[in-house]
């Protein structure tokens, strides 16, 4: 059964840190690229960030620096720590699996992934 389940959303300063997660089934976790995409308010979607299963990462440059993510192998869970928030950052952040290397998933711009899971609202106020 395919499944990514997201919390940790929220609302926050500009300036400010949030952490999300999405919990993955087993069956995901071990054969698929995890990662975030956002779309915000008359935003186009953006692929945020990605990980592969031996830990490489890869951002988009409007995150570069400032978000992070991590998995936990043990938990089947990938986190995305945000930190140094943005209005700009305000969006719907979904948990998403793609089949793809880490390299060729697009970052930055549209990702459509294999799998997504329902999405979290971050807004950040200035």
């Amino acid at each position: 059964q395919v499944q990514l389940s997201e919390s940790g959303g929220g609302s926050v300063q500009s300036g400010g840190s949030l952490r999300l997660s999405c919990a993955v089934s087993e069956y995901i976790f071990g054969q698929y690229r995890l990662g975030w995409f956002r779309q915000g308010p008359e935003k186009k979607r953006e692929g945020v960030a990605c990980i592969a299963s031996d830990g490489s990462t890869r951002y988009a440059d409007s995150v570069k620096g400032r978000f992070t993510i991590s998995q936990d192998n043990a938990k089947n869970t990938v986190f995305l720590q945000m930190n140094s928030l943005k209005p700009e950052d305000t969006a719907m952040y979904v948990c998403a699996a793609d089949s793809r290397p880490v390299w060729d998933i697009p970052l930055g711009e549209a990702w459509s992934p294999d799998y997504k899971g329902q999405g979290m609202q971050v807004t950040v106020s200035s």
